[in-house]
């Protein structure tokens, strides 16, 4: 396997799919459409797709049966990230290089194209699945996107803003929600499409979360030594915000050894997997040493 050309064929494949699923270009309300296409046509890792892909090929799939719960986990992603960059919320002007949606089209053009991707991520789950495998991945997307995780991880994330005495625990609860839960249902919602069974979607479970720490954690370590050039996005901005994140909490050393041990403890629930996952633990590695 050439992990390089791997990933590239993935991604390509993301690409290809978002121009598919979405709603065409120039129809109405074509401005909401053009907003939606410009938040998620704007690059990125595409980690959370690739995942999908990756995954349900290991666990014995097809990636293009996987490709509409790509679509999906992006969409609801981006929407994420949309709303992140509001003035109400971190007020960032800049996202993957390029101005925020907001920035580029106006507040309620962001609110209501954020709303737009989040509605449409389930309904490609709806329209792509048989009905019991549809129910299973949006519920499982339900359940990583609602307010006991991904939204419950923002609100906790604010709340601890120019907190001084936030725990470890606390600071976990804000990661393993706000981050890592849809790393988990990437994995999750690809071993479900290829026909992965509880142990193996038990480990997935497990390699997710670590992997969701592990990239929160690398992000809080460049957020705090990259410029805003390399990131793509605005640096310095946690710090600047009284943010809650490893590298306050713990500093460099320690924050650099945690996303380690994370690491490593992702690699060890994928070597579970009776597939071949010598991508994905790739995958894992790249993340380790990635520098945006």
């Amino acid at each position: 396997m050439d992990f390089t050309v791997t990933l590239k064929h993935h991604v390509a494949r993301v690409e290809t799919g978002l121009d598919r699923h979405l709603p065409a270009a120039g129809t109405r309300p074509a401005r909401l459409h053009a907003a939606m296409r410009y938040s998620l046509q704007a690059g990125g890792k595409r980690l959370r797709p690739v995942l999908v892909l990756a995954t349900a090929e290991v666990c014995g799939g097809m990636a293009d049966a996987a490709l509409p719960a790509a679509m999906a986990i992006e969409c609801l992603h981006t929407y994420s990230l949309i709303h992140d960059d509001l003035p109400c919320m971190d007020n960032d002007d800049l996202r993957r290089g390029r101005p925020t949606v907001h920035r580029q089209f106006d507040e309620a053009t962001a609110l209501l194209a954020g709303d737009a991707l989040l509605t449409h991520a389930f309904a490609l789950l709806a329209e792509n699945y048989p009905d019991k495998l549809a129910a299973a991945l949006v519920r499982e997307l339900a359940d990583a996107a609602g307010s006991r995780r991904l939204i419950g991880g923002q609100m906790e994330d604010l709340l601890a803003e120019k907190k001084t005495d936030t725990t470890t625990e606390e600071l976990e609860f804000i990661h393993l929600n706000k981050t890592a839960a849809m790393i988990e249902a990437a994995l999750v919602m690809g071993g479900l499409i290829g026909g992965a069974n509880e142990g193996s979607i038990a480990a997935l479970r497990r390699a997710g979360r670590h992997l969701g720490l592990a990239f929160q954690i690398i992000d809080d370590i460049l957020d705090a030594t990259a410029d805003t050039a390399t990131l793509g996005k605005t640096a310095g901005k946690d710090a600047k915000a009284g943010k809650a994140t490893f590298v306050r909490l713990h500093g460099l050393e320690k924050s650099r050894q945690l996303a380690e041990e994370h690491s490593t403890a992702a690699l060890t629930a994928l070597a579970s997997l009776p597939g071949d996952a010598g991508f994905l633990k790739a995958l894992v590695e790249s993340m380790s040493r990635r520098v945006s």
